[in-house]
C-alpha cells in the first residue's frame, strides 16, 4: 500500500497548498495524537521548528490538533531536527514533531514525526496515521483538552548534549571556524556550542527573517562560506542546512568536503578507537565508489541503501551499525543521536583537526573519489524508464561499466525527474554513458 501524504522524510510541500495548509497540519496533529495515545497517562508531544515564516502558522495548527485529541504540547521554538528527537526521548514524551522543509527555500515547509524513542516513524506508523488523517477525528471532552507551554531551556539542553559528544580532554582553542547556519534552526545553538568548546567563531547565516532560510547560504549554497573562509584565513568552515541535520565542510583553501569524505574520516577514527560497530558504514547508492574502496582497504564494508537518511537508519539498526550517512551531508552517529546531526558531525571534524594538527585540506582528503556525474532529466508524463530503447541503453551502460564503475537510475520522489548517475575510473566514459541515457529518456518522454 502506497503512502499518500508521507514522503521519504515526513510530509513536505509548498505552504498554503496541498498537504501544507493549516487545516492539514491540524489533521496531522489530531491523527498522530490519536495514534500515539497509548495507555492511561497524560500524553505529551514536543514540537520544534526552523525559522520559516510559515512555521508560526503550522505550529499553531498542530497545537490545535494535538490538544483537541487530549495531548499536551511542549513548544521549543527554533531548534535543529536532532534536538527535537533528543528532547522527545529525554522528556519522556509520547512523540516529537519538527516543522521544517530542511534545505528547501522558505516557500516550502514540512512536518517530520518522531516516536517516543526519538527515531523517525516506521512505514507502518506513517500508514496508520495517514488513515486517521482521512477519518473523522476523535475529539475529547472539554475537560480532557490538552495544554500547551513553552520550555525556556531547550536550546541549553541541546547545546549541553552535543558537547558531550566531544572527549573531555579536547579543546578547540586556537581554531578559527566559520559557521554557516543557513539562517535556519541552528542559528543560535551551533555557533554557541563550538564557541563554548574554545574555538574562535565567525558566524554566517545567523540572521533569520522568516524569508531567507537557505537563501544563498547553508549546505546547498556554500559559495559564501568558501569565500569567507579564505578571506578570514579560517582553519575550516562548516555549513548546516535549514534544520541542521546535514553538514558540508569547507577546508582552509575553500574546497568543498562532502559527506563521503567525512564518513571516511569518522569511520577511520572510530575503527582506531575500537568503537565502530557492524563492521563498516551504511550509506546510500549515491556514495562514491572511492569510499567503498577505501573502507574495503581497512577491512570494512559499505552497506548501500536507497536514497534517504531514514533508509540508512533502518539498515543501521538492523545490522548493528553505529555510523552511517549520505554524500549530501546527513551524518548519523547512533552513539550520540537518533537521527542525522550536523552539529555533532561538525564537532567530530573539529576534534580531528585538533588531534591531528594537520590542516583541513590534508586531514579531510581521506580518499580519491572516482569520477562521478549526476544529471536530472525532466519528463512530461508516462513511464520513460519502461521504454525499450531506454532499457537497452541502460543495459548497455551497465555492461560497459561492469568491474570499473556503477550506474544508478532513479526517479525523483518529489518532481517529474529521472536522476541519472554514473561513476567509474574513466571520466570520459562516465560522461558518454550519462549523455546517452539522458538522450534516450528525453526521446522517450
Amino acid at each position: 500500500m502506497g503512502r499518500k501524504f508521507f514522503g521519504t522524510d515526513g510530509i513536505r510541500g509548498r505552504t498554503n497548498q496541498g498537504a501544507m495548509t493549516a487545516e492539514m497540519a491540524m489533521r496531522v496533529g489530531q491523527a498522530a495524537g490519536a495514534h500515539f495515545a497509548r495507555g492511561d497517562h497524560r500524553h505529551r508531544v514536543v514540537i520544534g521548528k526552523d525559522t520559516r515564516l510559515s512555521g508560526y502558522m503550522m505550529e499553531n495548527a498542530l497545537v490545535a490538533g494535538f490538544t483537541s485529541v487530549g495531548m499536551d504540547v511542549i513548544l521549543t521554538g527554533p531548534l535543529p531536527t536532532p534536538a527535537i528527537a533528543m528532547l522527545t526521548r529525554e522528556m519522556r514524551a509520547d512523540m516529537g514533531v519538527m516543522i521544517s522543509a530542511s534545505h528547501n527555500l522558505y516557500e516550502d515547509n514540512g512536518i517530520k514525526l518522531f516516536g517516543p524513542d526519538g527515531f523517525k516513524l516506521s512505514d507502518e506508523d506513517e500508514l496508520a496515521i495517514e488513515q486517521l488523517i482521512e477519518a473523522e477525528p476523535k475529539l475529547v471532552a472539554p475537560s480532557r483538552i490538552g495544554r500547551a507551554w513553552r520550555v525556556d531551556d531547550a536550546a541549553g539542553r541541546y547545546i549541553h548534549a552535543v558537547k558531550q559528544s566531544v572527549a573531555a580532554d579536547v579543546s578547540f582553542d586556537g581554531l578559527k571556524v566559520v559557521v554557516d547556519c543557513a539562517h535556519g534552526a541552528a542559528y543560535k545553538v551551533a555557533p554557541t556550542a563550538i564557541w563554548e568548546l574554545g574555538a574562535e567563531v565567525i558566524a554566517l547565516g545567523v540572521s533569520p527573517n522568516g524569508l531567507n532560510i537557505n537563501d544563498g547560504v547553508g549546505s546547498t549554497a556554500i559559495e559564501a562560506l568558501q569565500a569567507r573562509v579564505v578571506d578570514e584565513g579560517a582553519d575550516v568552515g562548516i555549513a548546516l542546512d535549514g534544520d541542521a541535520d546535514r553538514l558540508i565542510v569547507v577546508d582552509e583553501k575553500g574546497q568543498k568536503v562532502d559527506g563521503d569524505q567525512l564518513m571516511a574520516l569518522i569511520a577511520t577514527r572510530m575503527q582506531e578507537k575500537g568503537t565502530l560497530t557492524g563492521g563498516g558504514v551504511v550509506a546510500t547508492v549515491m556514495s562514491n565508489l572511492g569510499l567503498e574502496r577505501y573502507l574495503s582497504g581497512l577491512g570494512l564494508t559499505l552497506e548501500r541503501t536507497k536514497v534517504g537518511d531514514r533508509y540508512v537508519l533502518e539498515r543501521m539498526k538492523e545490522g548493528g551499525f553505529n555510523l552511517g550517512g549520505e554524500q549530501s551531508g546527513h551524518m548519523i552517529l547512533l552513539d550520540h543521536a537518533t537521527t542525522g546531526d550536523g552539529t555533532i558531525a561538525a564537532l567530530r571534524v573539529l576534534a580531528g583537526l585538533v588531534r591531528s594538527g594537520k590542516p583541513a585540506s590534508e586531514l579531510l582528503h581521506v580518499f580519491d573519489p572516482v569520477p562521478q556525474l549526476l544529471r536530472n532529466v525532466r519528463y512530461d508524463g508516462g513511464a520513460p524508464l519502461e521504454n525499450e530503447n531506454v532499457k537497452a541503453e541502460i543495459a548497455s551502460a551497465e555492461s560497459e561499466l561492469e568491474g570499473t564503475g556503477r550506474l544508478v537510475i532513479r526517479p525523483s520522489g518529489t518532481e517529474p525527474l529521472i536522476r541519472v548517475m554514473a561513476e567509474g575510473d574513466d571520466a570520459a566514459q562516465v560522461e558518454t554513458v550519462v549523455e546517452r541515457i539522458c538522450a534516450a529518456i528525453e526521446e522517450a518522454s
